[in-house]
């Protein structure tokens, strides 16, 4: 027995690390489900995770065919055992479901004939937030089979809740990236665009009596256009980045900076040597920053050279943005977006648990460093 038990718990454990791996809501749902399954010997499981308004807002099923699942119809409601599970922290284990008095007596159509039954509650900060099912188990479920599901169960709210909020960040960020990307149209490509309406009913007033300057118009209203189209790459590249996780950090910021280039005209210069490896999402927050910090320094700096330099210094990653414009106050008052900026770059920069400075004085330039660990 000692053996056996020993083999369930190494399972488990290796269950546990398999779920922590993920961030996603969806797929931590699925993995819970067909580990409980394996785990007891079931032949059938579900999770099911309440509305709150008397149904399920998910109900992950384990051992059902597609077909099967089809053929049963909607997702149930939260009622007979299925609900009872819901109501309190305590489990429900039974050799006979439809022996109890909770079960209303009738399955929907399609559904399978089950007897065996375990049934163990998630529990959350005193909450229960869903509930494990499992059911046919030849012989019955055993106080063991009960014992490890419980372990998982409360495995399973601590994974649940933190891949919603993996996910809610997730969603934080994207709308941060949708209102900085917003400001940046207001500032270059709408100022442009708006540039290519007064420039060509400028060229209509003068197209009868001054052909010379309605043709220098003209080409000024291409000459914005092309700009703006230029500008607007820029934006795409943005929000369709190379892939981090296949080409690094470096050369996907190489690359961004090759686009800046040629919308901008300006000299800047990348650096990058002892470069740590990253995963997907830390490199993610620090392309962002420096994309921010290169943004700022093109908008607002008036400089004529810009330099990125990314630099593994033993365990730390660091990331300076130095331009040799104008320069400003950091303990002043700045304009919106630049204030903005900071600010999203700073809180990046303690999500990754590391630290953002900005160096600067009015006409000496700036310098944005950034340091996190490795």
């Amino acid at each position: 027995m000692a053996a056996a038990d020993s083999t369930a718990f190494r399972a488990l454990s290796d269950v546990v690390l398999s779920i922590a791996s993920e961030h996603e809501v969806a797929p931590v749902l699925q993995r819970l489900v067909d580990s409980a399954r394996e785990l007891a010997g079931a032949k059938y499981a579900a999770l099911g995770i309440p509305d709150g308004e008397g149904a399920f807002a998910s109900f992950i099923t384990s051992g059902m065919s597609d077909e099967l699942i089809e053929a049963m119809g909607p997702l149930p409601r939260t009622h007979g055992m299925l609900g009872a599970m819901l109501e309190s922290a305590e489990p429900h284990r039974t050799d006979d479901i439809t022996a109890d008095p909770r079960f209303r007596g009738w399955w929907p159509r399609a559904h399978p004939q089950m007897r065996t039954f375990l049934g163990v509650p998630i529990v959350a900060r005193g909450e229960v937030i869903g509930a494990l099912y499992l059911t046919e188990k030849p012989g019955g479920f055993t106080h063991e089979d009960q014992k490890l599901i419980e372990l998982l169960a409360a495995h399973a709210a601590i994974a649940i809740e933190n891949a919603r909020l993996h996910e809610r960040s997730r969603e934080l960020s994207i709308v941060e990236e949708r209102n900085r990307l917003a400001r940046e149209l207001h500032d270059s490509v709408t100022q442009r665009l708006f540039g290519v309406a007064l420039a060509a009913e400028s060229a209509s007033t003068l197209l009868e009596r001054d052909r010379e300057g309605a043709a220098a118009e003209l080409k000024r209203v291409s000459d914005l256009a092309r700009e703006a189209m230029e500008e607007l790459r820029a934006v795409v590249f943005e929000l369709r980045p190379g892939s981090l996780e296949a080409e690094g950090l470096a050369t996907v910021l190489r690359k961004h900076v090759e686009v800046l280039r040629r919308v901008s005209g300006q000299r800047i210069e990348l650096y990058a040597c002892d470069m740590p490896k990253l995963g997907a999402n830390p490199a993610t927050q620090v392309l962002r920053i420096a994309q921010e910090a290169l943004g700022n320094a093109l908008r607002h700096a008036g400089a004529r050279r810009i330099e990125v330099l990314l630099q593994g210094a033993g365990d730390k990653l660091v990331v300076t943005v130095t331009d040799d414009g104008c320069g400003f106050d950091p303990a002043g008052p700045q304009v919106r977006g630049q204030r903005l900026g900071l600010t999203s770059m700073r809180e990046r920069a303690t999500e990754l648990g590391g630290t953002l400075t900005v160096t600067s004085a009015p006409g000496e330039g700036t310098t944005v460093r950034l340091e996190i660990p490795a």
